[in-house]
């Protein structure tokens, strides 16, 4: 594990000029202290071996704020097994250039948009995009300063989408945090970016129809659409990124789904995609592919467990 400490000065210092919002960590009532790029947040509450902690978060005075003190039961904090920031060596942390260690770690937001029909909404990031392109992932971005995660949420999904909703006729729910690293295995190169992504789930009282009806994408960031269902969701995660089992395809499901393509010029069109792509794992070698995004997979995870029928006790 690398010592967090030994960081050099003046990266510390280009940090605290640079005003956006980034994670804080606060464990055992401690004061918060803004999190390093090579120290992994997941790790900070379960150690170098665990991948999953429960912890409670908050936005204040432009500082997003991690911490173990639980409230209302707390949401899960992931990273995944492969996650480079865990396996990052200390003359690998020491190569990183001063301008990204002194990058903290950045607060990203997504939005799970649900319709009134039960089928969520998942995007193509542009092929032009620097991080993750032709990976498909739910609408979403950086906080900005003086924000809620909330308002920075419905920002993104018009800003991607052009879906303009207003909080007063949406649900909404935090699902879960996710540690995400560019690129995303050491095996494809040293980290570049390092984020907590903030997964909100949005209920909406329009079916996706009616909200399908209202998309108009930014082929800037956008390159398609589709709105998926628990029965697709279920074959998705079950590709666990990092394993090497084939994966099986339920014979219920159909070989292709409808997808609406966005040209450059914005322009919208229905197509087909095969089922299994959206099956596909994250290579650990080579070009990307076009797949679900680790991080987006454990959304749709915890996506599922709020469809399941809560039992009351007699």
């Amino acid at each position: 594990m690398v010592n967090v400490n030994v960081i050099h000065t003046d990266a510390i210092s280009i940090m605290e000029k640079v005003r956006k919002i980034l994670v804080h960590l606060s464990k055992e009532n401690a004061a918060p202290q803004c999190a390093r790029f090579v120290q992994s947040i997941t790790g900070h509450f379960v150690g170098s071996v665990e991948d999953q902690a429960t912890v409670s978060c908050s936005l204040e005075n432009n500082r997003f704020i991690v911490c173990d003190q639980l409230c209302d039961g707390g949401v899960p904090l992931k990273r995944a097994s492969f996650c480079p920031i865990k396996y990052l060596s200390h003359s690998e942390a020491d190569s990183l250039p001063p301008e990204t260690l002194s990058r903290g770690v950045d607060v990203g937001v997504a939005v799970l948009l649900q319709s009134a029909n039960q089928r969520l909404l998942l995007t193509r990031r542009a092929s032009s995009l620097r991080i993750f392109p032709n990976v498909w992932v739910p609408p979403g971005g950086h906080v900005e300063l003086d924000e809620k995660l909330l308002d920075a949420g419905l920002r993104e999904l018009k800003e991607e989408t052009g879906l303009k909703l207003s909080p007063d006729e949406i649900s909404s729910q935090l699902l879960g945090l996710w540690e995400s690293v560019y690129p995303p295995m050491l095996s494809r190169g040293l980290p570049k970016r390092h984020h907590v992504v903030t997964y909100i789930l949005l209920k909406s009282s329009q079916s996706h129809l009616q909200l399908q009806a209202c998309l108009r994408p930014d082929p800037a960031e956008v390159s398609a659409c589709v709105w998926v269902d628990a029965g697709l969701v279920k074959a998705v995660v079950s590709a666990v990124d990092g394993e090497n089992d084939s994966v099986q395809i339920p014979a219920d499901l159909p070989q292709t789904i409808s997808v609406t393509e966005v040209s450059p010029h914005g322009e919208l069109s229905e197509i087909s995609l095969p089922v299994s792509v959206f099956c596909n794992r994250a290579p650990d070698h080579g070009e990307d592919i076009e797949r679900v995004s680790t991080g987006t997979k454990f959304a749709l995870e915890l996506w599922l467990k709020t469809l399941e029928p809560h039992t009351e006790m007699g």
